[in-house]
């Protein structure tokens, strides 16, 4: 039995090893690639490393090809994003779990309508919508609809959790003498943690990887995000390969640190979410 046990544990831990390589070798190709120029990228070394490492890529990428300003465009738009998308969130989440007040359930169906909705069919209106208010080629012609079209799911998310937190913990605070506010942010708030990081990485990908939107709302070269600025790179007739990898991996790396430093809430989250189940 002993044995047997060890036997399958052994194949299970190599199907594992397997199964993380599998998933690790897009991001080592990538790499790689970010170093190759286009004779090894499209010839015979196309998995290996790179014969000479052509660092001089990601000088390219980020100065002629504006990467710097990419990246930070992107950064402000997602930190925006997620900012108003928590904000709005777990406010509006909170009216609708915790106070009384008429026609809460048909807002919360108006607001879970909103994932039905794909992003990128309502791109004429929002268009239409934005140049009316001169918001065109502004950060907030993508942060606004960012947010709004990530809201549904925030508050579905958020709505999970926060039905769970007992509500004896609101009168306690009452009768210790909080305000509504009070109740919001010295408990409701510290308890959402996994709900938070879970919606703060939802939206960050959403945001980030965006390509529509961006390539729509905004034409001015300064305010380009990261997608846009990608495939700014790729040429009329010839196209330089390796500086486009190396802005990929710039664009990739972000969203490995997000995942790094919030995957801890996001297993509680999980865990949570089973438990309650």
């Amino acid at each position: 039995m002993r044995n047997s046990r060890k036997s399958t544990q052994v194949l299970i831990y190599v199907g594992l090893i397997l199964w993380a390589l599998v998933n690790l070798f897009p991001i080592y190709w990538m790499f790689t690639f970010s170093l190759k120029n286009n004779a090894e990228i499209f010839g015979a070394n196309v998995i290996g490393l790179p014969k000479e490492w052509l660092w001089s890529n990601y000088t390219k990428a980020l100065n002629t090809g504006k990467m710097g300003v990419y990246f930070l465009n992107s950064v402000i738009v997602a930190a925006a994003t997620i900012a108003i998308t928590l904000a709005v969130a777990l406010m509006g989440t909170f009216a609708l779990t915790r106070l009384i007040w008429k026609q809460k359930k048909t807002l919360n169906k108006f607001f879970m309508l909103g994932l039905t909705i794909p992003i990128h069919a309502s791109i004429v209106p929002v268009y239409v919508t934005l140049s009316r208010l001169h918001m065109l080629n502004t950060r907030w012609a993508l942060i606004i609809p960012y947010a709004a079209f990530s809201l549904s799911m925030a508050i579905l998310v958020c709505t999970g959790f926060m039905n769970e937190i007992p509500r004896d913990l609101d009168e306690a605070a009452c009768i210790d003498g909080c305000s509504v506010w009070g109740i919001f942010f010295r408990i409701i708030v510290p308890l959402m943690k996994p709900a938070v990081a879970t919606v703060a990485i939802y939206t960050f990908l959403q945001c980030w990887n965006e390509l529509m939107f961006a390539n729509i709302f905004i034409s001015k070269s300064s305010l380009r995000t990261l997608p846009v600025g990608v495939q700014a790179l790729s040429g009329q007739y010839t196209t330089d390969w390796g500086p486009i990898g190396a802005a990929l991996v710039l664009a990739t790396f972000p969203t490995l640190l997000v995942y790094i430093f919030l995957s801890k809430k996001i297993q509680e989250s999980f865990i949570a979410g089973a438990i309650k189940g």
